[in-house]
């Protein structure tokens, strides 16, 4: 290894394989969101960065060379860049350039100004991607992610594909529009999303607000109900919801889906274009666990929506709907693989 990747600030501190203890993933410290860019310095990470990007300081890890393939890995609710503590260290030992942003209301990605609508909706979150890789100078970079981050990454994929080299989507394709929300499904189905309709009332977004870490370790347990994560695991993510905008982007997310809030006008434009679900033209891998307890599609439903190169992959022996933190080489695997379509 050169002595500037050793002292790069953008890549873990390593030993042998880069690895990395998951227990030392805690963040400390604060963060200066007047600053375009400051560090922030991490147990375990060699840095926390923060960087205006858009409407957000974004708070993200990076790893790897800087002349490397970019992989920019996103999470979704209630989750956060932790659930890619295992899958981070595979792609640096394989010399790719890892970016893992926390989502607009998490961690220490903060609004650069008051006066910002705390948006949830699913364009402003994948704009947020957009601006971040702009920020970064990056013109192209493999995403993936799981819940809101495979649904950003779907978005990405079908509204710019040119800034893409491919892409992983836990569970498929995820862009929805609020038309689509509106309709009734089987009494089943909608049991699913019984959080949706309680983020819905003002005792939802109060009950969510006040007892949020209790809401989310029920999600994970009943989303992945064969995944024994231990406490350590779940309050070294959980310290990610005290953000001050988490409740509000999360209930706007949720309001907006059925249609009960509304978006901004900025964004109609990729919004209207989002209802007509765009096909994914680039190379496609869509990944699901065998255990997956949160509503999700069956791959039969989607796959036609991607036209390059693409291939569906069901991993098993007990993995939910947190496949990155699950299933890590899986995972990890899968974006090698859709790199590797990229060049053939």
């Amino acid at each position: 290894m050169s002595e500037d990747l050793k002292h790069d600030r953008r890549h873990f501190l390593s030993t042998a394989a880069f690895a990395i203890s998951a227990a030392g993933l805690g963040l400390t410290g604060s963060s200066t969101f007047a600053e375009e860019t400051s560090v922030i310095r991490v147990s375990g990470i060699d840095a926390i960065t923060q960087i205006n990007a858009g409407v957000l300081n974004i708070g993200y890890a990076e790893s790897g060379p800087v002349d490397a393939t970019p992989v920019i890995l996103l999470h979704g609710w209630p989750y956060d860049i932790h659930s890619f503590d295992e899958v981070i260290p595979l792609l640096s030992v394989k010399g790719y350039r890892t970016i893992t942003p926390y989502l607009r209301g998490y961690g220490s990605t903060r609004f650069l100004s008051d006066a910002t609508i705390r948006n949830g909706q699913q364009s402003a979150l994948a704009l947020d991607v957009i601006a971040l890789m702009d920020a970064l100078q990056i013109k192209k970079a493999i995403i993936a992610g799981f819940d809101w981050g495979a649904r950003t990454a779907d978005i990405v994929a079908a509204l710019w594909p040119e800034r893409c080299i491919g892409i992983v989507s836990v569970s498929g394709y995820l862009i929805g529009n609020q038309a689509a929300g509106k309709v009734p499904l089987p009494p089943a189905s909608e049991l699913q999303w019984w959080y949706q309709y309680y983020f819905a009332t003002e005792r939802g977004r109060v009950g969510y607000d006040q007892y949020r870490r209790d809401f989310a370790k029920l999600i994970w347990q009943i989303a992945s109900p064969k995944w024994n994560f231990d406490n350590a695991t779940f309050n070294r993510t959980a310290a990610s919801f005290e953000n001050p905008d988490h409740v509000s982007i999360v209930i706007h997310n949720y309001r907006w889906r059925l249609g009960l809030a509304e978006g901004e006008s900025k964004y109609d434009g990729y919004e209207k274009r989002l209802a007509d679900a765009p096909v994914i033209t680039i190379p496609a891998i869509t990944m699901e666990g065998d255990a997956n307890g949160a509503p999700h599609p069956p791959e039969g439903a989607y796959a036609k929506k991607f036209s390059g190169k693409y291939a569906h992959r069901l991993i098993t022996g007990g993995i939910g709907h947190n496949l990155p933190q699950e299933a890590p080489k899986a995972f990890s695997d899968a974006i090698i693989e859709v790199d590797n379509y990229s060049k053939s």
